[in-house]
C-alpha cells in the first residue's frame, strides 16, 4: 500500500518551499508598495500552516519510498502546489472563481500558459507581484517542481531517483553523475545561467529591468505567460524577437546536452546527439517551408517571412506559445506544419512539452526497420539513438505512449465539439492542454476565450494539464485499482 505518512512528509516539505516562493512576491509587493501584499501574506501563512501540519501528520515516517510512492507523491505534489499556488488570485480579487483560479495556477505550473485573464494588462494593472508570481510558477515548473527540490534540499526527497523517474520527461533518463542531487544542481545551473543570460539580452534590447525579468522567466521556461495582451509582439522590436527565438530554442534542447556543452565544452557529442539534430532539423526546414509561403502569398519581405516564420515554428514546437505575429491570417497550410511540430515538441529533458522529438525520431526508426524486415525476415534490427540500441520494453513502452497521446488527443477533441465548441478551437483544447502549448483561442479559430469555458471543462482542461506535464500515464497509473491493492 502507499505510505501516506512519507507523502504527508513530502509534501508538507514541498508547501513550506513554495510559500518561500509567495515571500519573494511579498518582498516585491513592498517594493512596488502594490495591492498585492496582504494577499501574499495570508496565502503564505495558511501555505505554511498546512504544511506543518503534513510535518506533524508524518512523525516516524519512513525515510525510503516505493516507486508506488513515488507516483503518488509527484502527483499529488502538482495537485498541491496548484491548489495553494491559487490563493493568491482568489484572495487578491484578481480571480475570484476558485475553478478560475486553479486553472490558471495549473497551466503556471504545468508552462501550459492558457489563461483565463482575458485582459492582462487592465485586470493585472499595478499588481506587479501578482505578474511576477505567474511568471515564477512557470519558471519553477518548468524543469520540475520535485526535480527543483532535489537540486536545492536532496535530504527532503527520499528515493529521489525513483521521484526523478515519475517527474521526469522523455523516454531516455540521463544521468552526468551518480548523485542524482549533483545531476539536479548542474542542471538547474544552467537553467538559472540561461534565464539571467535572456534576462540581460532583453534589457539590452530595451525592456525594462521587471519586464525583462518575467519574460526571461517565461522564455525559458517555454511557458508562453505575459505581463502584456500582445505578449513580445508588444516592443515593435525585431531584436526581442530574435532574442526571444534563440533562447526559446535553446530551452527546448536537453538540459543534460547543454550542460556538457557549456560546462564541459563537450562539441562532439553535442553536434552529434541524434535528437538534437532531428529537432534543429525540423526547426530549420519548417521555418523556411513557412518563411517561402509567407513572402509566395502574403508579401512579406525576405527577412521579415524568415524572422516571422522562424518566431513561430520555434514558439509552437517548444510548447511555449507566444506570437509576434497575425498566424490567423496566415495560409491554412502553415496552421498544419504548426500543429504537426506542437505534437512534435522539442527535446526530452528540456521545459518543453509535447511528444518529444527524440519518440518521434524513435518511431521513425521504428518504421524503417519493419520496411527492412519485409526484406530480411530473420535480421535484427534494433532501434538505435545515438549509437545505442534501444532495450525492447523502452520500444514497447514507446509504442504504448503514442497511443494513449493519440487517444488523449482525438478523444479531447471529440468532447469538445460534443460540446458546441468548433471544429478550430476543439483542436486547439486539445493541443493545448496535452500538450502544454497554452495558445490562445482566437488566434486560429472563431473568437473565443479560455475564460469561456463553463467550470467542468476548465477541470477537465486542468487534468489534461498536468497530464500532460507528467506525461499521461504518471497519472492514469494512480486510477487503476492494481495501483492501489497491497500487493
Amino acid at each position: 500500500m502507499v505510505n501516506h505518512k512519507l507523502i504527508f512528509r513530502v509534501i508538507g516539505s514541498l508547501l513550506l518551499l513554495e510559500a518561500g516562493f509567495m515571500l519573494i512576491c511579498v518582498g516585491l509587493a513592498i517594493f512596488f508598495t502594490s495591492p498585492d501584499l496582504i494577499p501574499f501574506i495570508a496565502s503564505t501563512c495558511i501555505t505554511v500552516a498546512a504544511g506543518i501540519c503534513l510535518l506533524r501528520m508524518s512523525r516516524d515516517a519512513p525515510s525510503m519510498m516505493t516507486r508506488r510512492d513515488s507516483y503518488a507523491v509527484v502527483t499529488l505534489t502538482w495537485l498541491s502546489f496548484s491548489v495553494f499556488g491559487a490563493l493568491p488570485y482568489l484572495f487578491g480579487g484578481i480571480i475570484t472563481n476558485p475553478t478560475d483560479a486553479f486553472f490558471e495556477t495549473m497551466s503556471g505550473f504545468t508552462t501550459t500558459g492558457a489563461s483565463v485573464l482575458n485582459d492582462v494588462e487592465a485586470e493585472l494593472n499595478s499588481h506587479q507581484a501578482m505578474l511576477f508570481w505567474r511568471s515564477l510558477s512557470q519558471w519553477v515548473g518548468g524543469l520540475g517542481i520535485v526535480f527543483f527540490t532535489i537540486a536545492i534540499l536532496p535530504s527532503m526527497v527520499g528515493g529521489s531517483m525513483k521521484v526523478f523517474s515519475a517527474e521526469a520527461t522523455g523516454p531516455i533518463r540521463s544521468k552526468m553523475h551518480p548523485r542524482l542531487s549533483t545531476n539536479a544542481k548542474w542542471i538547474w545551473s544552467v537553467y538559472l545561467a540561461l534565464t539571467i543570460a535572456c534576462t540581460i539580452c532583453y534589457l539590452i534590447a530595451g525592456m525594462d529591468w521587471f519586464s525583462a525579468a518575467n519574460y526571461a522567466m517565461t522564455t525559458t521556461a517555454t511557458g508562453g505567460f505575459s505581463i502584456h495582451n500582445d505578449s513580445i509582439a508588444h516592443f515593435h522590436s525585431p531584436a526581442i524577437e530574435y532574442i526571444g527565438m534563440v533562447f526559446q530554442f535553446a530551452a527546448g534542447v536537453n538540459f543534460t546536452v547543454l550542460y556538457l556543452l557549456i560546462m564541459k565544452r563537450q562539441i562532439k557529442s553535442f553536434l552529434k546527439n541524434s535528437e538534437l539534430r532531428f529537432y534543429a532539423l525540423l526547426v530549420g526546414v519548417c521555418s523556411i517551408w513557412i518563411a517561402i509561403i509567407l513572402m509566395a502569398h502574403c508579401g512579406y519581405s525576405v527577412e521579415h517571412a524568415l524572422r516571422s516564420a522562424t518566431f513561430h515554428v520555434v514558439s509552437l514546437m517548444t510548447t511555449t506559445g507566444i506570437f509576434c505575429d497575425h498566424v490567423g491570417g496566415w495560409p491554412h497550410i502553415t496552421w498544419m506544419i504548426l500543429s504537426a511540430l506542437m505534437f512534435t515538441g522539442a527535446c526530452a529533458g528540456s521545459t518543453s512539452g509535447g511528444f518529444k522529438s527524440v519518440r518521434v525520431l524513435m518511431i521513425w526508426r521504428v518504421i524503417q526497420n519493419e520496411l527492412k524486415r519485409l526484406l530480411h525476415p530473420r535480421a535484427v534490427l534494433p532501434v538505435r539513438i545515438n549509437g545505442q540500441a534501444m532495450p525492447s520494453p523502452l520500444v514497447q513502452n514507446l509504442l504504448a505512449f503514442f497511443a494513449i497521446y493519440v487517444i488523449a488527443l482525438v478523444g479531447t477533441t471529440c468532447l469538445m465539439l460534443a460540446i458546441d465548441i468548433d471544429i478550430t478551437n476543439s483542436v486547439v483544447i486539445s493541443l493545448s492542454c496535452v500538450n502544454n502549448v497554452g495558445l490562445p483561442l482566437n488566434e486560429l479559430g472563431p473568437d473565443m476565450a479560455w475564460s469561456d469555458l463553463s467550470p467542468a471543462v476548465k477541470w477537465f482542461c486542468s487534468l489534461l494539464m498536468m497530464m500532460g506535464r507528467l506525461e499521461i500515464f504518471n497519472v492514469l497509473l494512480l486510477l487503476t485499482p492494481s495501483y492501489w491493492k497491497d500487493n
